[in-house]
Formats: C-alpha cells, structure tokens, sequence
C-alpha cells in the first residue's frame, strides 16, 4: 500500500515534470508574435504620434507634450489593475487565465491605434481634449492587453531554457515590428494622401489601420498556438485586497531588485534614441546619418537575440545580463572618452546596443522566474500582480528618460540652431559637449548602476530557482495528498495523476480554509 507521504512525493515529481515542458517551435514563434503584433500599435505612438498632434490636430509642441507625460503616467497605474483584475478572475474556461484577456483587449487596443490618429478639426482646445481622451482609453487597453501577455510566458513552461528561448522570440518580435513599422508606416500615409507635400488624415487613418489588423493578427496567432499548462492550485475564494498587492510586491526581493535594475537600464535604453537626432545634427554635423546610425544599432541587438539561449544555457540569466550591462557601459563610456568620429561611433552605439539587448531581453525570462519566486515566499501564486509591476517600472523608466533629456538639454544651455554663430564657441562647446555626455555618458553610468543592483540584490540562481520550484511543487502536492482541493482550484494542464488525486476519495473531515490569511500562513515555506 502508499503511503501518504510516498503518494504526496510521488505527485510533487509529476508536477515537476509537467512544469518542465519543452515548448515546441511553433508554440515559440507564437508567443514571439504576440510582442510582434503588440509592437505594430505600440510603436506607431512612439514614432509617429507626436507629429500627428503638432502637424495634423495643429495642438502646440508643450502641449502635446503633456499628452504623453499624463498617458505615461496614468498607463502606469493603469497595469497593476489590470494584473489585478487578471489575477482575480473567478471563472477561467479551458482556454486559460491570460490568453482570452489578452485576446479581446487587443480587438479594442487596435480599434483605439486607429483612433488616436483621428483629430476633430474642432480648434486647439477640442482636438487636445480628445487626444488626452483617446491616448489614455489606448493606455488602459494596452496595460490589458500587455500584462496577461507577459505573465502568459510563466504559464507555459518552468524550464529555464525554454524560458530563456521565449524571451529570445519575444524580443525578436519586438526589434521585428519596429523596424517594419518604422518602414512602412509613412509610405502608407504619403500614398493614400496623394505626395509628401500635402499628407491627409485619411492617410494617418489609412496606415493606422494597416498597422492596427497587423498587430491584431499577431496576439491571434499568439492566442491560438500558445498554451496554459503549468499546472497551478490557487484558492478561487480568495480575495484581492490592498494588503495582497503590497505582500505580493513588498516580500518580493528578486522582483523589487528588477523593478530598480529597469528604472536604470531602461532609462538609458531610452534616452539613446532620444538625444541621437541632436548628436547626429550638431556633433556629427549630419542629420542624414540618424537614420543610418539607427539601423545599426537597432539591427545589431539581433545579434544579441540570437546568442541569449546559448548564453543563458553556459552562464545563467542574470550573468548574460550582467555581462551585456558589461558591454554597453563600456561601450558608451569609450564612446564618451574618445573624440567624435561617425564611423568609430556608429561602431560603438551598435556595441552598446549588442550589450544592452542581452538583458532586456532575458529580463523577460526573469520576470517568469520572479513570479515562482513570490509563489514560493507567499504560497500564493499572482502573475498578474507581479508582471504589472515589472511593466510600472519599465514605465516610469521611460517617463524619467524623456525628463531627463529635456532637463539635461535644458541645463547644458542649449537652443535650437545654438552653432549659427549666436552663441560664443567656447559656449558651444559646452553644449556639444553636454549632448555627447546625455547620449553617451548618462547611458554608461545608468546601466553600471544597473549590473551593480543586479550583482548585488538578485537572489535567483538557475539552481536556486530549482530548488523554488521543488518546494512549491511539494506543497502543492501534500495539499492534493490531503485532499484538500478541488479540481476547480487547478489552472493549467495537470498530469493524470494529480487530476485522479482531485477527482478521488477525500478524507471526511478535509476542508480547506476558507479565510484568505489562513490560506497563507498553510501554504507558506
């Protein structure tokens, strides 16, 4: 006969080894799709939007302005409710928690892409009314639709590699649309208005729609070949109160180590393309050479892409971070020392970009882990909660990066056409000078900052994780053991095993605790 234990260690193997799936290539290339179509409408406002307010609705540079710093803003918030409400949700059918979410957000999110290309030709004041309006509706559709995205990646494997793996197409399919969009998007627009010279709404409307269906076409190849299966016991009495979020966040110490790694290494990912229009015009003397400088460095992260399962699998997650956070400060610290030349910075930006591209794109496999991480200090498990937050930080990141190069132009006294001989040279030099400090020494001091949090804070090593999931995997499986739940209780696509365990005989006198906290401090290590 079974013994309870060998019965309970029995089920804490098949769950391991249900966790521990091997994703297929296709189920890969679909997850990478889902960031594919997420950038076709994302990236259109990043680009484009700004001067479709100034040229199109005719709403003045400051004022458009205060339309993204207040939809930044209110995004941000905007993600921890939608984790919230993702992670509460009571009646999850067979086609999971974060898929459906994440389906139908992204019909609503492109309806919306579509619809902040639209200005009522009404005056100033009406037009930047409904840009405030239909950027912030685009802003909490894109939290609903992002969070169930990214906390979908820790639903479909615990395997390190194959984590690792997802995070490489996830972030391939990110460089992918930006540098379609940033193809097609304004041949669309100058075709359907007729010419360059005369550009139309209808054209903006054209081409935001294109790009729109695009991306929705993505999330649904994402919703069809990706799967919900790790196999998860949660307590669907359970309610979320403000005291979960902050116990979800606060005992977290590997998720708040990246949320502070994001704030320094996103902010100096983003002020790069910020600064390089003034860098090429003024100390490269040559507007023209943006695009080219782009090219390299945004095509040369896929070099970066391409090697992270390799690296991941020979160093760990957080060393391949540590060691592009390595080469990127590096990089824009040698490009800070050494006089400004187009060819040896062209080459150095695209080095930065290589190092810069290894952790941001396998932060999107740590993030996964983070969330096994809180399971394991909470005993509840809440993707939804801790990718959101992840997201906040990326979030004000990027909102402190574009503070940032507004203030430090600011400071170093610059205005615009400062070189036509207004201003006097050793003035000029100063503000040359503090331009290639905002593009290249900012970055290098950030992204140190960046690896020395990373060294010193994050407690997730590839064995330390396997030894996170063990333990979770055991608790849940002494509570099947128990017959302490219910087959309603279990997400995911659990073994035959663990099912007939469920579905079994019980014990007369199993319950489960019906008080939230009680439910804690059981499953708690």
């Amino acid at each position: 006969m079974t013994t309870a234990p060998q019965a309970s260690a029995g089920l804490a193997d098949d769950l391991t080894r249900a966790g521990m799936r091997k994703l297929s290539l296709k189920e890969k290339i679909s997850y990478g799709l889902g960031d594919f179509g997420n950038g076709f409408m994302f990236d259109l406002g990043q680009a484009y939007l700004l001067y479709f307010y100034t040229e199109m609705a005719g709403i003045t540079p400051i004022a458009a302005a205060g339309v993204f710093a207040f939809t930044k803003i209110f995004d941000a918030f905007m993600d921890p409710v939608a984790g919230t409400f993702v992670d509460g949700r009571r009646n999850v059918g067979k086609n999971g928690r974060f898929r459906p979410v994440m389906m139908y957000s992204s019909i609503a999110l492109a309806v919306l892409t579509v619809a902040t290309f639209v200005t009522p030709n009404a005056g100033h004041d009406v037009n930047l009314v409904y840009a405030y309006v239909s950027y912030a509706a685009w802003g909490l559709l894109y939290s609903f639709t992002n969070v169930p995205y990214g906390s979908l990646a820790s639903v479909m494997t615990q395997d390190s590699q194959q984590r690792a793996q997802l995070a490489a197409f996830r972030q391939a399919g990110s460089v992918g649309a930006l540098l379609i969009t940033g193809v097609a998007f304004m041949p669309i627009v100058v075709a359907v208005s007729g010419g360059a010279a005369h550009l139309t709404q209808a054209g903006y409307i054209a081409a935001a729609v294109a790009m729109a269906v695009v991306g929705v076409l993505g999330f649904f190849a994402c919703y069809r070949g990706t799967t919900e299966a790790v196999t998860v016991v949660r307590d669907p009495s359970e309610k979320i109160t403000p005291a979960t979020f902050v116990r979800t966040v606060f005992t977290n110490r590997a998720l708040l180590t990246l949320i502070l790694m994001t704030v320094f290494s996103i902010s100096a990912y983003n002020i790069m393309p910020a600064m390089m229009a003034y860098f090429s015009k003024y100390n490269l003397h040559s507007i023209e050479l943006l695009s080219v400088i782009n090219f390299f460095g945004i095509g040369s992260s896929i070099i970066a892409i391409l090697a992270i399962p390799a690296l991941v699998k020979r160093l760990g997650k957080r060393n391949t971070a540590l060691l592009g956070f390595g080469i990127a400060s590096v990089a824009a610290l040698l490009n800070f020392l050494i006089p400004t030349n187009p060819y040896i910075f062209t080459a150095l930006y695209a080095l930065t970009f290589i190092g810069v591209a290894l952790p941001n794109g396998v932060t999107w496999a740590m993030v996964s882990d983070v969330i096994d991480y809180g399971h394991w200090r909470t005993g509840v498990r809440r993707e939804g909660i801790t990718y959101s937050m992840f997201n906040f930080s990326r979030k004000i990141a990027q909102a402190l990066a574009a503070g940032m190069a507004g203030l430090g132009l600011n400071i170093i006294g610059y205005r615009n056409n400062f070189t036509d001989g207004s201003m006097p040279p050793e003035q000029v030099n100063g503000v040359l000078n503090g331009i290639k400090g905002l593009q290249t020494l900012y970055p290098a001091i950030a992204l140190a900052l960046a690896a020395l949090t990373l060294l010193l804070f994050y407690p997730l090593t590839e064995q330390k994780l396997l030894q996170v999931l063990a333990e979770i995997h055991q608790r849940d499986a002494d509570e099947i053991a128990r017959g302490e739940v219910t087959i309603s209780e279990l997400d995911g696509q659990a073994p035959a095993t663990v099912t007939e365990a469920v579905t079994g005989d019980r014990p007369a006198d199993s319950t489960r605790p019906t008080d939230p906290d009680a439910g804690d401090d059981r499953r708690r290590p």
